[in-house]
């Protein structure tokens, strides 16, 4: 942090990232070395046989070659070793010795060349030990070779060369012109045409047609906004992360002020409907998590899963139940009867298409809860990503109920979809003329959650007694006023420190400045942060004790900015200073706040027992605000949290240690009942 910049372009690599794969080399090269030293000296008296005088050539070259790389490589490991993340000023001088490094690489890759000639020369007639062994060392300078042309490529960043035009003796230059302004607008556009040729290569194996170029358009020019005002490498967000972690667990670990205890609130009225509301949705999860279909039952049952499905592979699908869409070897629709428990004949309709904003549902009777379930999945292909990362705003009118709510674009249109389909095309009609009777639920996990939850508010008017549950949904999916108005029909559940629930553009925003701040703040060098950190990760620990402020140094010692001073998109900026208030990083912030739906149920671990071939873990849930949400927290536990299983797992256990605190309170007011 910054980038380094070499051959006048900036690359995605920091001055302080060659520890470890200088060491690496180092080690590799050193190996090497010994190993061709001790060749030579085994066969220094063999090489007068027929072209032994190349051979050994050949090695004694090689050896002062890599002798001479050696030494290049220790140069490198320690100057790269020195300063902080963003005090790069005692590694100023690595360019120069990368030079030399890449320098030396011309005629390796020459000497590599003519190793290769002179070890397949027929008229080379020397020991078969001696020539196998020197040819080992020449598939291994091409393996190295190779390597380094790799790393080159990964940490080319596509825009180095724009963040640089201005570089030279611009200290006065005026980015607010009509000139500058032009210039600016130019980096902008190509920056988000990067960002959407690399979308398109992850995408390649889909079928891209008008909506998935538009999405790819969208998701770029988010992706170029959030990334454009910073010069952070990968291995800086790597570090910083990982001191948020080890700081976040400091706080928690730290015991709570007695006023912090006396000064909770109390709880709400609606929390005496928890043990119902945590059986419901451990009862409704199950209609969630069969949405994935094989993939979550092979997940769940891996040894025996396929065998299971394997007898309703074979037999056909019901012609009384509506089907849409493929499914092979019907393993979706048999592993939807397996985790529900239901019947064929319980399903309405199912659908299994897929593409960007269409995701696939299913309608079914519930005649346990006496419900008629809408449930939709969550993501599992690249047209579900590009659904969730089409995060922009758009408006959501209700008739008579609310105006200018704000919605998660992509999630609104994926409802939108199943809407049409559900009232357009009669499904729900059908349904209810099955059962009248019947109540309307609407449930999902993840995007199936954000998508069931909008769902809900469009079928509010129609159906009002419908319900929705929604499990992990994401976070940035409502406006404040559509969110109140949810607490009314939708419950959310959210477990430990799922990161979905918390992904929205501010928070976002906020995760890059507490990354920012804490990298820029910290006096360690980043390999020490890195090593601590992963030991952390896997064995624990004490965190690591890493300052929160300047720690008293003066801010002119920072010979770079927070932010890389020679980014042509802040440079000279009169809105930017480097560590001052008035940086872009306390700006105000750019997207509108949207939270989670509905009432939220927060579930988190409270102990857990290792055994030998499982643990035991215990749950505890309460109702939480939608504010507790409002920024990510770093954790091991993050992604798994969100994982289908995990929420069912937790639900399950709650619903099962519950389930006589709930049998008991049925009898005590069938008791005053009767009195």
């Amino acid at each position: 942090m910054p980038g380094m910049v070499m051959f006048g372009r900036r690359w995605a690599i920091g001055s302080d990232d060659f520890v470890f794969p200088g060491a690496f080399e180092l080690f590799i090269r050193l190996i090497w070395w010994i190993g061709i030293l001790v060749l030579y000296s085994i066969h220094k008296g063999q090489f007068n046989c027929a072209g032994g005088a190349l051979l050994h050539s050949y090695l004694l070259v090689l050896l002062i070659l890599l002798a001479a790389i050696i030494c290049a490589l220790c140069s490198i490991l320690y100057v790269s070793m020195q300063g902080t993340i963003s005090n790069p000023g005692p590694r100023k001088s690595l360019p120069k010795l990368l030079y030399l490094r890449l320098a030396l690489f011309l005629p390796e890759l020459v000497w590599a060349v003519v190793g290769a000639i002179w070890v397949s020369d027929r008229r080379v007639n020397c020991e078969g030990a001696m020539i196998s062994a020197i040819f080992g060392t020449v598939i291994a300078s091409w393996i190295i070779i190779i390597f380094t042309v790799v790393a080159i490529v990964i940490v080319f960043d596509p825009l180095g060369g724009r963040k640089t035009v201005y570089l030279p003796d611009c200290a006065n230059r005026d980015l607010e012109s009509s000139q500058s302004g032009q210039l600016f607008y130019n980096v902008k556009k190509s920056a988000t045409r990067v960002w959407e040729k690399r979308i398109r290569l992850m995408c390649c194996c889909i079928v891209q047609d008008d909506d998935h170029r538009v999405a790819f358009t969208t998701i770029a020019e988010l992706f170029r906004t959030y990334f454009s005002d910073t010069d952070l490498v990968p291995s800086d967000v790597a570090a910083g992360l990982t001191l948020l972690h080890q700081e976040q667990d400091k706080v928690e670990n730290c015991p709570k002020e007695p006023e912090e205890i006396i000064t909770q609130s109390p709880l709400t009225p609606v929390a005496d409907d928890l043990d119902a509301e945590l059986e419901n949705a451990a009862h409704y999860m199950k209609f969630a998590v069969a949405t994935y279909g094989w993939a979550y039952y092979i997940m769940a049952n891996p040894f025996t899963g396929l065998c299971k499905l394997k007898g309703d592979c074979c037999r056909s699908s019901p012609t009384e139940t509506d089907i849409i869409g493929s499914d092979r070897l019907n393993m979706n629709f048999g592993a939807i009867l397996k985790i529900t428990g239901l019947q064929y004949r319980d399903f309405i309709h199912i659908s299994f298409h897929n593409k960007i904003y269409e995701i696939p549902f299913y309608i079914a009777l519930d005649h346990k809860k006496e419900a008629i379930v809408v449930a939709v999945r969550g993501t599992l292909s690249f047209e579900d990503v590009l659904t969730d990362l089409s995060a922009d705003c758009e408006n959501l009118t209700l008739e008579d109920v609310l105006e200018n709510g704000f919605v998660h674009k992509g999630i609104t249109q994926a409802a939108n979809y199943i809407y049409r389909r559900l009232i357009n095309d009669g499904i729900l009609n059908q349904a209810f003329t099955i059962a009248p009777e019947y109540k309307l639920v609407v449930v999902g996990h993840s995007l199936g959650g954000g998508t069931a939850s909008i769902l809900a508010i469009m079928l509010k008017n129609a159906f009002p007694n419908v319900r929705c549950y929604a499990f992990s949904p994401p976070g940035g999916l409502l406006s404040k006023s559509l969110a109140d108005y949810t607490k009314q029909f939708i419950i959310s559940v959210i477990v430990g420190k799922d990161v979905v629930p918390r992904l929205s553009m501010p928070n976002m925003e906020d995760l890059k400045r507490r990354i920012i701040r804490i990298v820029a703040n910290c006096n360690r060098p980043k390999y020490q942060i890195l090593l601590h950190g992963c030991w952390y990760e896997v064995f624990g620990g004490e965190p690591d004790n890493f300052p929160t402020e300047l720690d008293g140094r003066n801010q002119d010692a920072l010979t770079q900015p927070l932010l890389a001073e020679e980014n042509l998109m802040v440079h000279q900026s009169p809105s930017y200073t480097t560590l001052g208030d008035d940086s872009p990083l306390s700006s105000p912030a750019q997207y509108p706040h949207l939270f989670l739906p509905g009432r939220i149920i927060h579930i988190v671990e409270e102990s857990s027992t290792r055994r030998w071939c499982s643990s035991d873990v215990k749950y505890t849930a309460s109702w939480s605000k939608e504010t507790a949400f409002g920024n990510i927290l770093i954790s091991p536990k993050m992604i798994t949290d969100h994982m289908p299983d995990i929420v069912l797992k937790a639900l399950n256990s709650l619903a099962q240690e519950n389930a006589p605190c709930i049998s008991c309170r049925a009898q005590g007011d069938f008791s005053t009942n009767i009195v």
